[in-house]
C-alpha cells in the first residue's frame, strides 16, 4: 500500500485576505510624484497670473491622471519598508543612541508631543517609536486616525496652551515642496514656531524642533535657493541647525528652535543665485 502523501502545514500567511490590487512600480511612483508636483506648480503659477483658461486646463490634466488620490497613493507606496522610503527612520537615527540606550526621557516624565502635518501611514518609524503621542493631519487623509486638516488653518496654540496643546517636534516631511508658492512655503515655515512648547530634558539641544525633509535637488541644484540661503531664512525665524543628512534623493534637517533668540527679521525675495539651464525653479521667501 502506498504511503499517503504528507500534507505540508498550512502557512498562516495563506490565510490572511490577499490585497489585489497591483503596486505601483517604483519608475511609475516616481513619475506620478514628479508629473503632480510640475502640474501644481504650473497651476499655482496660472493662478497667480489669473489665467483661468490655463488654470483650468491644468486642473483637467491633473484630473485626468488621477488628481491627489493617485499622488498620495504613489507616496505612499513610495514610503514603503520595501522600497526604503520612510523618513521617519532618519529622525529616530538622530533621536535615539547607537547602543540602544534611552529613548529620550524627559525629566518631568512627559511624554514627547509630534504634530506630523501631510501623514500617510500609521506604521512609519516614529509611529512605531513608541516615543511621542502623535497628532497626525493631512489635506486628504487615507486614514480614519489621520485628521483631515489644513496646515495653513490649524488654529494656533494660545501662549497659555502652549504646554498642553503645544508640541516638541513638528514634522514637514516633502510637505513644503508640495506647495505651489515660494511666498507660501515660507508662510508654512514661519508658522511652525507657534505650534512649539518649551522643552526641558533629555537631548534638550534638539527641541523643540522641526523635521525638514525636502528633495535633495530643491537645495543642491535650484536657481533660487542653496542650503547657505535656506540657512539664513531658518536662522531669520529663530532657528539653528541641529542635524543633515544629504542622501542621493533627499535631504533631512532637524532645526532646533530658539524662542529667546530674537532673530533678524529679513525679506527674502526671488533671487538668481546660481545661473545654468539645467537648474530648477524651487524658492522659499519671506516678506
Amino acid at each position: 500500500m502506498a504511503n499517503k502523501r504528507q500534507r505540508r502545514p498550512q502557512l498562516l500567511s495563506s490565510t490572511r485576505p490577499h490585497n489585489n490590487k497591483p503596486a505601483l512600480s517604483s519608475r511609475t511612483t516616481r513619475s506620478l510624484v514628479r508629473s503632480h508636483h510640475t502640474l501644481r506648480k504650473q497651476l499655482s503659477a496660472a493662478l497667480s497670473n489669473s489665467d483661468t483658461c490655463e488654470a483650468q486646463a491644468i486642473q483637467a490634466k491633473i484630473d485626468a491622471s488621477g488628481g491627489l488620490p493617485k499622488y498620495q497613493e504613489a507616496s505612499i507606496q513610495g514610503q514603503s519598508a520595501q522600497r526604503g522610503g520612510d523618513t521617519s527612520k532618519v529622525l529616530m537615527e538622530w533621536l535615539i543612541k547607537q547602543d540602544g540606550e534611552d529613548k529620550i526621557s524627559v525629566k518631568n516624565g512627559r511624554q514627547l508631543r509630534m504634530l506630523e502635518v501631510g501623514a500617510l501611514r500609521l506604521d512609519n518609524a516614529c509611529s512605531r517609536s513608541g516615543l511621542f503621542k502623535l497628532e497626525r493631519i493631512d489635506l486628504h487623509p487615507q486614514h480614519p486616525v489621520i485628521r483631515e486638516q489644513n496646515f495653513m488653518e490649524k488654529p494656533n496654540c494660545a501662549a497659555g496652551d502652549l504646554e498642553q496643546g503645544g508640541f516638541d517636534i513638528v514634522s514637514l516631511s516633502l510637505v513644503v515642496n508640495f506647495v505651489g508658492d515660494p511666498l507660501e512655503r515660507g508662510e508654512m515655515l514661519s508658522r511652525v514656531a507657534s505650534f512649539l512648547r518649551p522643552y526641558s530634558g533629555h537631548k534638550e539641544g534638539l527641541f523643540p524642533s522641526l523635521f525638514l525633509v525636502l528633495p535633495a535637488a530643491c537645495v543642491t541644484n535650484s536657481r533660487y535657493l542653496d542650503e547657505k540661503r535656506l540657512d539664513a531664512i531658518m536662522e531669520s525665524l529663530r532657528y539653528k541647525r541641529a542635524k543633515r543628512k544629504l542622501s542621493s534623493k533627499l535631504v533631512y534637517y532637524l532645526w532646533k528652535y530658539e524662542a529667546r533668540n530674537a532673530g533678524i527679521s529679513k525679506v527674502f525675495k526671488k533671487e538668481e543665485i546660481r545661473a545654468g539651464k539645467s537648474r530648477n525653479n524651487f524658492a522659499i521667501t519671506l516678506r
